[in-house]
């Protein structure tokens, strides 16, 4: 295999906009491309607007594997339940190599929150098959996932209208 047709490791992390919104984005190129695409988002089980327009897209598979968002909380243990479940079957997913894209959402903060180990991520990362391109989203990325990727974005804020109050609004936000 060469490394163009070899699968990297992409990190989408920081305390900017933007992560989720960039994952989406290359999940539409890919499935443009032809390419197969599963995402996982952990930790949301809330509607977002992406889930009104993703099972329409040929090719891109989403699951949620949250009850709620508990981002504000610590999370429960049907929240811890629901997430180490949804880990298991990315697990699954990324192994199989049916997917040429895996999307795992928001898996840094499920991290941070304890719902799976960066040891469980790790071992996914390095059993899955050899041309699945993962890109893992979310706040808090660890320092051993940082050393370990082989592309990392760190989003960072400059300036939001949230902090004048101004709440997430649907198409923008959600």
């Amino acid at each position: 295999m060469t490394e163009k047709e070899k699968g990297y490791i992409q990190v989408y992390t920081g305390d900017g906009k933007g992560k989720t919104t960039a994952a989406f984005g290359l999940a539409l190129r890919a499935a443009g491309a032809g390419k197969k695409v599963f995402i996982g988002q952990f930790v949301k089980g809330m509607h977002y607007s992406e889930l009104n327009i993703i099972p329409k897209i040929p090719n891109i598979t989403i699951k949620q594997y949250g009850l709620d968002c508990f981002i504000y909380n610590e999370p429960s243990q049907d929240d811890i339940d629901a997430a180490r479940a949804g880990f298991f079957e990315v697990k699954e997913i990324l192994f199989s190599g049916e997917y040429d894209l895996v999307i795992m959402d928001e898996a840094n903060i499920a991290i941070y929150y304890k719902l799976f180990t960066f040891e469980e991520l790790r071992q996914a990362l390095i059993s899955r098959a050899v041309h699945v391109e993962v890109v893992i989203t979310g706040r808090k990325a660890s320092q051993e996932l940082i050393e370990m990727a082989d592309l990392v974005t760190e989003m960072k804020e400059i300036k939001h209208y949230y902090t004048k109050g101004v709440q997430a609004r649907t198409g923008i936000e959600k």
